[in-house]
């Protein structure tokens, strides 16, 4: 079965970038488009805000004004819409499991804070089982040009970061880009290492070496899957947040996994992704693990 590339909109101007962005996504994979708006009728004393016909009419002719927009600039892509009555989580969550990814709006504050994640969003890209991407409002086309890279966050072992190095590769593929695939290091303390790992270092030549061959390692097998993507392997040493924060700057996406938190209070993403998510300039897609 085919999965579309789902833009979810409210028609704010960061879902608006949101479906544009989604739309080229699908032009590049061969892929179709779905747009979806979740809504649920609400009443409202002060003012007439019309029944549930008259609000669904109002909610259809501002996606369908979106979606003419989309097929002006790309007549060939297939695009269905869906207008889906509920709680706007539970619809987004739903419709991301029947998607190859689903796109969503994101507002801006700057070089400094990045993104605004909403509330929706958050608890979106916790539940989703497929990659989420958020697109800040005012994100253009020209953000894709050639020499800007795909970079993509590696850690733990090949199967750890397996979804989210699978996601970059085949982004870069139809984007004839490049990635970057980012190992971050630290220097835990010396009790962390069991003897097993502190004899694969020795005959790695040290610290930085064996962490060179991690990635290395977990490439392997993407590279010979897309041998015609060229890969930058970028090993430094520091916390992982900051070490992809601090090449954001070359890439047209950001590409990180995610592992939900189950805490006392709900689930959350880890810190890794929070931070990138909220601090990055560029498009981040959030690749939940296998």
């Amino acid at each position: 079965m085919t999965r579309p590339i789902t833009a979810g909109v409210d028609g704010s101007e960061e879902s608006l970038a949101a479906l544009a962005w989604a739309a080229r996504e699908a032009v590049r994979r061969g892929l179709p488009l779905r747009v979806v708006h979740a809504w649920r009728f609400q009443s409202h004393d002060a003012v007439d805000a019309g029944d549930a016909a008259t609000q669904e009419g109002w909610v259809r002719e501002s996606v369908g004004g979106a979606v003419r927009q989309v097929l002006e600039r790309h007549p060939d892509v297939e695009v269905t819409t869906d207008i889906l009555q509920g709680d706007a989580v539970e619809t987004l969550v739903r419709v991301a499991g029947e998607s190859e990814m689903l796109v969503l709006g994101s507002r801006g504050h700057g070089r400094i804070m990045g993104f605004l994640v909403g509330s929706v969003g958050q608890q979106v890209v916790v539940e989703a089982t497929r990659p989420v991407v958020f697109v800040r409002a005012g994100d253009q086309p020209s953000a894709e040009a050639a020499g800007r890279e795909i970079v993509v966050g590696q850690q733990g072992d090949p199967e750890d970061s397996a979804a989210a190095l699978g996601f970059a590769f085949a982004t870069a593929a139809a984007r004839g880009a490049t990635v970057r695939a980012v190992r971050a290091w630290t220097l835990p303390p010396v009790f962390a290492y069991s003897p097993g790992s502190l004899r694969l270092m020795d005959e790695a030549g040290g610290l930085e070496p064996y962490e060179q061959k991690a990635l290395a390692a977990a490439l392997a097998p993407w590279r010979e899957r897309y041998p015609q993507v060229r890969v930058v392997e970028h090993v430094e040493i520091g916390s992982a947040g900051q070490v992809l924060l601090s090449v954001a700057g070359t890439a047209q996406l950001m590409v990180v996994g995610r592992r939900a938190h189950r805490t006392a209070v709900g689930a959350r993403i880890g810190s890794v992704a929070h931070g990138v998510l909220h601090h990055a300039g560029c498009p981040v897609a959030v690749v939940p693990h296998s």
